[in-house]
């Protein structure tokens, strides 16, 4: 096993970064990767639902991002919230931190906030005198790597069409190539994991085990737990629902069990997945946990020939980017 974060680099070009979406979503391009024979192809999203069978269940995140990017009334602060524990008590990253000591007062929207605690990893922990109206004067997150702030399409692209339980910090971006007619003629299920910053976290350690691994709540409803319990074939959309069904307990028929919780699972080779037969994803940044979490799905060689595929075919890359279909 290479157990080096260095390999998992490789070099994208500005230009294949995607700042924008596909004009519709449908229309994104997709690189077919079969793992047992190694066989690449390249269409578009269109295609996606004629690889599969009527015994196939497609199971997609229904977490809906959330305008958690505020800024306080006399502009000096900006926030990030990672959580609201309820409309009066909020958790976020703050900065600048030094303007942000315990007992501080900021004004948001006109409502009082005060730092009533710090946590170890330096979140600040937020007591509001009255709610706040967050989708009024809060912005998306987008990530880093937009280079840009928000603009209105970004209100609805920047959201899956099946979006419901608000809550999340960055889009589960497979499920952005969905639209209303492609998800109604499959069989599909629901998971829900709220996508934290730590997401766009490169690995800085110069061996992956050494990596702390970000924590992110999730929620299996007993319905869906049943239908993914019942599938022959489970089909995952996005990363973050392999995340979760590696993660869940399950009974002692290792069925997967309704639950609620947090995981900080950090899935790398040579771990194998067993709770998924196929994957749809989008393309990775370089040395981060997701491009490994692929790895450990299809093999790190398989992949990183696939990621030198897509580069030398055009294929544009990360949340607004194309995807990638991983078939056994």
């Amino acid at each position: 096993m290479n157990d080096l974060t260095a390999s998992y680099d490789f070099h994208l070009p500005e230009d294949r970064i995607a700042r924008y979406p596909a004009e519709k979503r449908e229309q994104s391009r997709m690189l077919v990767v079969h793992r047992s024979s190694g066989k690449m192809e390249h269409r578009t999203f269109q295609a996606f639902a004629s690889y599969l069978s009527k015994d196939d269940l497609v199971v997609l995140n229904n977490a809906k991002v959330i305008p958690a990017r505020l800024f306080s009334d006399d502009g000096k602060v900006e926030l990030l919230v990672t959580q609201q524990e309820s409309p009066l008590r909020w958790i976020a990253m703050v900065k600048p931190g030094k303007k942000m000591r315990a007992g501080a007062l900021i004004a948001l929207g006109g409502v009082s906030v005060r730092v009533i605690g710090i946590l170890e990893n330096g979140e600040r922990v937020l007591e509001l005198a009255s709610p706040v109206d967050i989708e009024g004067i809060g912005k998306l997150p987008l990530p880093p790597y937009f280079r840009r702030e928000e603009e209105p399409s970004d209100r609805e692209r920047y959201q899956t069409v099946f979006a419901t339980v608000p809550g999340a910090i960055a889009a589960p971006t497979a499920g952005l190539h969905f639209t209303p007619e492609i998800l109604k003629e499959l069989n599909h299920a629901f998971l829900t994991l709220h996508v934290g910053a730590g997401t766009f976290l490169p690995v800085k350690t110069d061996r992956i085990q050494d990596h702390s691994m970000h924590s992110e709540r999730y929620e299996i409803t007993a319905e869906n737990a049943a239908r993914i319990n019942q599938a022959k074939r489970v089909v995952a959309i996005g990363t973050t629902v392999v995340r979760v069904l590696e993660a869940c307990q399950r009974d002692s028929n290792h069925r997967v069990v309704a639950q609620t919780g947090c995981t900080d699972i950090f899935i790398y080779p040579p771990r194998k997945i067993s709770s998924v037969e196929a994957l749809l994803t989008n393309f990775h940044l370089p040395k981060s946990t997701l491009l490994m979490l692929v790895s450990a799905f299809a093999g790190r060689e398989l992949i990183m020939d696939a990621y030198h595929e897509a580069l030398r075919e055009g294929y544009r890359f990360y949340s607004y980017g194309d995807c990638m279909l991983i078939l056994p």
